[in-house]
């Protein structure tokens, strides 16, 4: 049932271009109606040559935020007035929030698939990660792999030139930590060392992605074991190809829609100062998705 809006309903919303394939609307609403809280989330297609008036519509409009999606992320960090630690870090944010003293910077991704992993009684801290891919996810991981006190990040990548780029930009955040950060191609042996050594696995990468399913996993199944946790970050399917192989292994294994629902939570608590009804918002998503196939 569409709920009925009216002069005092607070607005947040989404800013990307296309915005069309986002799940984040039903997500949102959904928790908005679970709390009985006057609020409504919408998409804003946004072209990126009208990025910077969009930005500047926010407060003006009255809106309580935005999230950020592609390919905004980079351009609204040097667009807010204020940046938290991690997005400045990444100077890529995903929420922003109106405040009395301007626009203020997140980036949900990183603590959103920390959140993810602590659901299944996992933490970075003292563990050993081995990320696969190098863009933008694989940014927001690896940093907060870093600050949540990995001993070690090791970057992967079909181009190793990448890797060793991501890396660069992660390093300087070990400041006053011991964790090392490495990079290497996917097809040197490093790799499969920085796999089979891991205590973590991360795949950042598009493979096996809806409708691309039955393709091989980025990793080699050889290189999984019994001890570790697979993390696929492709949330459309839930059970990847990768994360069936790995359980085939013996490796305990994380889909990527928890940490689209725990990034979207954090955001929600960002505007609203109230706790996320988590659990509203991953069914949401969940019933969006089997609503998409």
């Amino acid at each position: 049932m569409v709920r009925e809006l009216d002069g005092t309903t607070r607005v947040v919303g989404v800013f990307g271009w296309p915005v069309g394939h986002s799940l984040s609307p039903p997500m949102h609403n959904a928790a908005f109606a679970e709390l009985g809280l006057n609020w409504v989330y919408v998409p804003f297609e946004v072209r990126p040559d009208d990025l910077a008036k969009a930005v500047s519509g926010v407060g003006a409009l009255g809106l309580a935020g935005v999230n950020v999606t592609i390919p905004h992320k980079g351009g609204v960090a040097g667009l807010v007035d204020h940046l938290d630690p991690f997005a400045a870090a990444l100077q890529a944010v995903n929420t922003v929030v109106v405040a009395d003293d301007g626009l203020h910077g997140y980036n949900t991704d990183g603590p959103g698939f920390v959140a993810s992993m602590a659901e299944k009684g996992w933490s970075p801290g003292g563990r050993q990660v081995a990320i696969v891919g190098a863009g933008g996810s694989a940014r927001s991981v690896a940093a907060s792999m870093v600050y949540g006190d990995a001993v070690s990040v090791t970057i992967v990548n079909r181009t190793a030139e990448k890797a060793s780029a991501l890396a660069e930009l992660v390093r300087p955040l070990c400041v006053g930590c011991a964790c090392r950060v490495e990079a290497c191609g996917l097809d040197e042996q490093a790799a499969r060392d920085a796999v089979t050594r891991a205590d973590i696995v991360v795949d950042c990468t598009s493979v096996g992605m809806h409708p691309h399913t039955d393709v091989e996993p980025v990793v080699p199944a050889e290189w999984l074991h019994p001890g570790q946790l697979v993390c696929d970050l492709t949330y459309n399917p839930r059970e990847t190809v990768l994360l069936t192989a790995a359980a085939a292994r013996g490796a305990e294994t994380l889909e990527g829609a928890g940490m689209l629902v725990h990034q979207g939570a954090i955001a929600f608590e960002h505007w609203t100062g109230v706790p996320a009804p988590v659990e509203t918002m991953r069914s949401a998503l969940l019933a969006a998705l089997e609503r998409r196939d």
